[in-house]
């Protein structure tokens, strides 16, 4: 025992020095520097070369997580995701609705013949013919979105036989202007009223800032889509689309933030769609709010220079008609409520619209479906169009799938033609005529 006793006493000193040794460490080691608030400046002007909007460090509590976007034209390959909404009466689908053989549609579609090289139809004589029995001539408002890269072959021949034909084609294309330009060139050239859409996406671009004021956040945004707006594109010619499917809780913000855009884009000469309301969105009252009212009747009265986008898509490649007319279909909801509201129906362009985000029906089934779709857009003409999703990169092969449409929709648009209420009359809203 005294042994062990002798043998502590003599490491005694040696544990000293190392916790001397240990403090001195500790000492020298440098501690890390409390957290510091990151302060975001905002731009003090307009410059050339656009930013992406800034950010608070930590969003405000009632800020929102942003929504995944189905689909987004930014999106990478590996991160392709499907947003579906929220969509009211999922769990109660519509009953089957009979017509009874009485029933007289308020479009009156013509037969679809045999593809030609060569236009069929004299439309120019058909809309004198039409006039002169109190009706008017609508035509086939289904085109094409497309974006950099994807597979394109054939559109400009799509676009150059139906401009020589006469009839008007939309198309709308994110972060390419080659494209458009074509396009305008031929409106230029032709007079015919195509209706053309740019989008410029990305980090910043796509949805507002929604922590931030409304009006700030709309000047801010407008100022990063003005700067980064192709130089070749002409903005009286070329629709200037700014969001990509925004949060639908937001809706009296929004209907804020879009009045202050669109005070901005008449103020610099632009023609500006607004919102890009998913498919299945917003809800009925999400357009009643006052603010959104306010827009709407904004709209209504610049329907040259103002207009509502909004994306119908089944989500079903073997159904269009899918809980019709709650997603493709339902921007019917919105023209009963500005009916409603005695406000003029606002210029609509459906700037994304189809089946699902990497997959379209066989030729024949697309087909059919475009048809039942072109008839249920033809007696509106607010609607300028709907842009078939999507002849650009990413998202599988759907860029492939989608090409095989363009010639059979050029020779559709250029042998059909429907009858419709000859203005000032506007066609009732019956929902129960294209249901399936």
């Amino acid at each position: 025992m005294a042994s062990v006793i002798k043998r502590i006493i003599q490491l005694i000193p040696l544990l000293c020095l190392l916790v001397a040794c240990a403090d001195n460490v500790l000492e020298t080691t440098p501690k890390p520097a409390p957290p510091v608030a990151m302060v975001t400046n905002l731009p003090e002007a307009a410059t050339s070369t656009p930013m992406p909007i800034p950010l608070t460090a930590v969003p405000p509590a009632s800020t929102p997580p942003p929504l995944a976007p189905y689909p987004g034209a930014n999106a990478s390959p590996t991160s392709e995701q499907q947003y579906l909404p929220h969509i009211e009466g999922e769990s109660q689908p519509y009953p089957v609705f009979t017509p009874s053989s009485s029933a007289t549609p308020t479009a009156t579609p013509t037969s679809t013949p045999v593809p030609t090289p060569t236009p069929t139809i004299d439309f120019a004589a058909v809309r004198q013919q039409l006039q002169a029995s109190g009706q008017d001539l609508s035509f086939v408002k289904i085109g094409f979105h497309t974006s950099v890269g994807g597979n394109r072959q054939g559109i400009n021949n799509w676009m150059r036989r139906l401009d020589e034909a006469g009839v008007p084609f939309f198309l709308k294309s994110v972060d390419d202007a080659g494209v458009l330009f074509e396009a305008q060139q031929l409106v230029q050239a032709s007079g015919v009223p195509h209706t053309l859409v740019y989008r410029r996406s990305g980090v910043g671009y796509d949805v507002p800032a929604y922590h931030l004021p409304p009006e700030q956040a709309a000047e801010l945004h407008w100022q990063y889509h003005r700067d980064a707006f192709p130089l070749e594109l002409d903005p009286s010619l070329v629709w200037l689309e700014t969001i990509n499917e925004v949060d639908k809780n937001q809706a009296e913000w929004l209907g804020q933030f879009a009045l202050k855009t669109a005070e901005l884009a008449l103020a610099d000469g632009f023609k500006w769609a607004a919102f890009g309301w998913a498919s299945g969105e917003p809800e009925p009252e999400q357009w009643q709010t006052p603010a959104m009212l306010q827009f709407l009747r904004l709209a209504g009265n610049y329907p040259d220079r103002l207009a509502i986008a909004v994306h119908e898509y089944s989500f079903l490649t073997e159904d269009i008609a899918d809980l019709y007319p709650y997603k493709v279909g339902r921007f019917q909801q919105l023209y009963q409520i500005v009916d409603q509201y005695q406000i003029p129906r606002p210029t609509l362009l459906i700037t994304e619209w189809g089946w699902a985000y990497q997959d379209v029906p066989s030729v024949p089934q697309a087909m059919e479906d475009i048809a039942w779709a072109a008839d249920l857009y033809a007696p509106y003409p607010q609607i300028r169009g709907a842009a078939i999703w999507h002849l650009g990169c990413c998202f599988a092969d759907i860029a492939d799938q989608t090409q095989r449409l363009i010639a059979p929709l050029t020779e559709y648009a250029l042998g059909n033609y429907f009858a419709v209420p000859l203005p000032p009359t506007q066609a009732a809203i019956d929902v129960d005529r294209k249901r399936p």
